[in-house]
C-alpha cells in the first residue's frame, strides 16, 4: 500500500512539473511571439501649431555653455511656440545633467504632461542608456511626443521608434543658439514639427552604388546603437528589422577605424547588413585616415560593396551641424542614388 501511494506521489509530482513547465515555454514563446508580430510602421506623434508648447530638456549631458539654453528657446519664441524648460536642464552631476533618476524625472514630466507637445534636447554628450534602463517602452507609446535630438540621443530616437513613435535626428539647442533659427536647416526642423516634410536633394559622390528604394528611415551614431543592441529599445532588433524595409542612415565622429570596424561587424554578424533596402553614409567627422585608406569612405566602400542595395555617401547628417538635416526616424521615405545625385523624400502617412 505504501509503495503504491509513493509511486502516485512520485506520477503527481512528475506531472505537475511537466505542466508548469510547458506554461512557463508558452509564457516565453508568447512574449517572442509578441515582438515578433508588432509590425506596424511607427506613427507620427501630433503634429505642432502656433502657441504650442515646447519642452528643452537635457536627458544625457549638461551643456558646457547654458545660455545655449536661453537661446535656444528663445528661437522657439520666435517661431511662435511657448517654451519651458526642465527641471535638470542646467544640474551639472558629473557631467550629466542630473543624476540619472532626475533625468528620468525631467523626461517622464514632459511626456506625461498633455501641453507639452515636443521635446527639444539641448544637447547629446553621453547618459541615455541609463535613463532608458529606467523608461519602459509602454510610457513612450501612451505618450507619444516628437523628440528632437542626435549624438547620444540616437538613444532615445531608437526607443521612439521601437514603443511606435516617429522621431527627429536633428539639430540642438546649440545650433539655434548659433545661428537664430533662421537658417535652411532649422526652418526645416520647424516645418516637419508641423508637418510639413521636405524633399531632399544632395550631390552626389564617387563611391555611390545607385539604385532606389522605399522603406522606413532609421539610424544615427553607430556607438550610440550599438551599445543599447539586442535591447527592447533596439531599432535593429532582428525581430523588428524581419518585418520592416529599412533604410539605415550611420554617422560617426572621432572614432579610430579600429572601432568603425568593429561597428559594421557587428551590424554583419546581427544579420542587418543582409535586410536593410539602403545604406545612407553620413558624415564620419574627426575619424582620422589609417591604414593607407583615402578617407573613411574608401575604408567602408569595402564593407558594404557586397551589398547589392542602394548606397549613397557624404549624406548631410553627423555632427557637423552645418551639414545636418533634419531626418524623422520611423518615417516611410524614397531613397534615390546616382552617382551624380541623391534626393529622399519623406513619405508621411
Amino acid at each position: 500500500m505504501k509503495k503504491t501511494l509513493l509511486l502516485l506521489i512520485l506520477i503527481l509530482t512528475v506531472a505537475t512539473a511537466g505542466m508548469a513547465q510547458r506554461r512557463h515555454h508558452h509564457r516565453g514563446n508568447h512574449h517572442r511571439h509578441h515582438r515578433m508580430e508588432r509590425r506596424e510602421n511607427p506613427k507620427a506623434p501630433e503634429f505642432l501649431k502656433q502657441g504650442d508648447k515646447i519642452a528643452i530638456l537635457s536627458p544625457s549631458s549638461v551643456p558646457t555653455d547654458l545660455s545655449i539654453i536661453d537661446k535656444g528657446a528663445a528661437v522657439l519664441r520666435q517661431w511662435g511656440f511657448q517654451t519651458v524648460e526642465g527641471r535638470y536642464a542646467r544640474t551639472n552631476y558629473h557631467t550629466f545633467a542630473g543624476t540619472t533618476e532626475q533625468r528620468y524625472s525631467d523626461l517622464l514630466w514632459a511626456l506625461q504632461d498633455s501641453s507639452i507637445k515636443a521635446i527639444l534636447c539641448s544637447r547629446g554628450g553621453y547618459g541615455s542608456a541609463n535613463v532608458l534602463n529606467l523608461l519602459p517602452l509602454d510610457t513612450l507609446a501612451k505618450y507619444p511626443k516628437w523628440i528632437i535630438g542626435y549624438s547620444d540621443i540616437t538613444g532615445y530616437l531608437s526607443a521612439q521608434v521601437r514603443a511606435g513613435n516617429m522621431s527627429i535626428h536633428g539639430n540642438m539647442c546649440g545650433y539655434l543658439a548659433q545661428t537664430g533659427g533662421n537658417d535652411q536647416l532649422s526652418l526645416w526642423l520647424r516645418d516637419m514639427l508641423m508637418g510639413t516634410m521636405p524633399r531632399y536633394e544632395v550631390p552626389g559622390n564617387e563611391y555611390n552604388k545607385p539604385g532606389k528604394a522605399s522603406g522606413i528611415l532609421v539610424g544615427g551614431n553607430m556607438c550610440v546603437y550599438g551599445d543599447i543592441a539586442d535591447t527592447p529599445y533596439d531599432f535593429l532588433d532582428r525581430a523588428f528589422v524581419d518585418h520592416h524595409d529599412i533604410i539605415l542612415f550611420i554617422e560617426e565622429v572621432e572614432e579610430p577605424y579600429s572601432r568603425i570596424d568593429r561597428m559594421f561587424q557587428h551590424l554583419i554578424l546581427r544579420g542587418v547588413m543582409n535586410k536593410i533596402k539602403a545604406l545612407v553614409v553620413g558624415r564620419f567627422d574627426g575619424c582620422p585616415t589609417s591604414r593607407d585608406y583615402k578617407s573613411v569612405f574608401e575604408f567602408i566602400d569595402e564593407y558594404v560593396r557586397p551589398y547589392n542595395i542602394p548606397i549613397c555617401y557624404d549624406f548631410p547628417a553627423g555632427h557637423d551641424e552645418s551639414w545636418n538635416y533634419p531626418l524623422i526616424e520611423g518615417c516611410p521615405v524614397t531613397l534615390d542614388v546616382s552617382k551624380e545625385k541623391v534626393t529622399m523624400e519623406f513619405n508621411m502617412p
